[in-house]
């Protein structure tokens, strides 16, 4: 069996995040640039399923600028096996509907039974990407699933719903997404480090993927305004002088709370 994992890298979230005024676009250079945690979760699930079973194949797929190579080394010193950084400039500030469309083609040339993503990353919060992903593909797929299970055949897991539990299945090959549920990733090792610096990691452009740079016409989003977040204000202290109740229920009332 073969599985892709897709990884994006993110801002590290530790430190604050902000857009660039003039484009309106995530400022990419403000801070630290990382493997999105939800991500490695994800390959979690692959390589768990490769630790029981010697014959499956882990590639992890990314798109995005010359840093990523940091994150898919980070990636393959965990486990996987290859990588394949889709690099093109016309792919600058793509946006869900554009980026969904060349994972989906850098998933069907790598020739996959399963694909495993985080249900959303921790700079756009989107979580649209991997079901458009399996559209574009035509694959069915499982959202949110806090539980995985792989057989030969098909994949089960468990989604949390607003009164309990629900498990749901597919036939392979299919598109999952996993949430801050699923299993802990896993720390590199030593030999893992040391490994990664030998493990292929493919360079593409479009025309590797066989795709016109405008995408036969395909439109983008395009940011047309930007503004700063504002400032934290002093919260307002209610002193309880026998009516602190009613005044905590007007306020939360007030602000649609309850």
């Amino acid at each position: 069996m073969k599985i892709a994992v897709l990884v994006k890298q993110v801002p590290d979230t530790d430190e604050e995040r902000r857009l660039d005024p003039a484009s309106g676009l995530l400022d990419r250079l403000a801070g630290e640039n990382v493997a999105d945690e939800i991500n490695e979760r994800a390959l979690e699930v692959a390589l768990s399923h490769k630790d029981s079973h010697k014959g499956t194949e882990v590639v992890v797929i990314s798109l995005g600028p010359e840093s990523v190579t940091k994150a898919l080394r980070k990636v393959l010193s965990m486990g996987a096996d290859s990588a394949v950084h889709v690099l093109d400039e016309a792919l600058a500030g793509a946006d869900a509907g554009r980026t969904a469309v060349v994972l989906a083609a850098a998933v069907k040339q790598a020739g996959v039974d399963l694909v495993v993503a985080g249900n959303e990353s921790t700079d756009g919060r989107g979580g649209v990407v991997p079901a458009m992903v399996a559209e574009q593909l035509g694959l069915p797929h499982l959202s949110f699933l806090d539980a995985v299970e792989i057989s030969a055949g098909s994949v089960t897991g468990e989604r949390g719903t607003d009164s309990g539990s629900m498990v749901v299945s597919a036939p392979l090959p299919a598109v999952i997404s996993v949430t801050e549920r699923s299993a802990e990733a896993r720390f590199p090792n030593f030999r893992g480090i040391m490994m990664a610096k030998r493990k292929p990691l493919s360079v593409v452009s479009l025309a590797d993927l066989g795709m016109d740079p405008d995408f036969a016409g395909m439109g983008r989003s395009v940011v047309v305004t930007t503004s700063a977040r504002p400032l934290r204000t002093a919260g307002k202290k209610i002193v309880d002088e026998g009516n602190a109740g009613t005044r905590l229920a007007e306020f939360l009332v007030a602000e649609q709370l309850v």
